[in-house]
């Protein structure tokens, strides 16, 4: 039996479910937005409201840890498209000093009628440890792929960060996940 991740809604708060299902394929759903996990990453509790779902990508093998995929939801809201490409970039430097967006590829695309905006870049993690931290990581040799989803009820964001050769390792399952995104009831 496949896991089948479920989202519940409580007090107009969504939290995940894990049930049983007979379905091959695991299928989450948050408010009309829908998208199919791989089977083989893990389904991790997320922690704050504002993550819709939160898996563990395993690692590579040699990586010091599994990477790490959140889909977020802000109630319609989180800032424009450049302003998260400016914020995701910002978690990123460069050995050689390098502005990060030098070295990124940021691309468009239409998925199920769905506008994304797609940034991928590697280098140093250098984001805040937990939101409106002074605290930052300092993790080389890490990438960050990071997705803006333009839907009626507003933009969702999927983030994957993790060691360079786990991303690379999920990479393709990564696209499969982002073209199984959908909205609608």
């Amino acid at each position: 039996m496949a896991k089948l991740l479920t989202l519940v809604t409580l007090a107009g708060l969504a939290a995940p479910v894990l049930a049983q299902s007979q379905s091959s394929a695991a299928q989450a759903t948050h408010r009309r937005l829908h998208f199919t996990p791989p089977a083989e990453w893990a389904t991790r509790p997320t922690t704050s409201m504002m993550r819709v779902a939160q898996f563990a990508l395993p690692k590579a093998d040699g990586d010091p840890e599994d990477a790490e995929l959140v889909v977020y939801y802000f109630g319609g809201t989180g800032g424009t498209v450049q302003a998260n490409i400016d914020r995701w970039l910002g978690q990123m430097a460069q050995p050689d000093g390098l502005p990060t967006r030098q070295v990124a590829t940021i691309t468009e695309r239409r998925v199920n009628a769905l506008s994304m905006t797609l940034v991928d870049a590697s280098g140093t993690l250098v984001a805040e440890v937990s939101p409106g931290s002074t605290e930052r990581f300092n993790k080389p040799g890490f990438r960050l792929r990071a997705v803006v989803v333009e839907t009626p009820n507003g933009p969702y964001f999927v983030r994957v960060v993790g060691p360079a050769a786990t991303v690379a390792r999920w990479s393709a399952r990564i696209d499969e996940f982002l073209g199984s995104i959908r909205f609608g009831s």
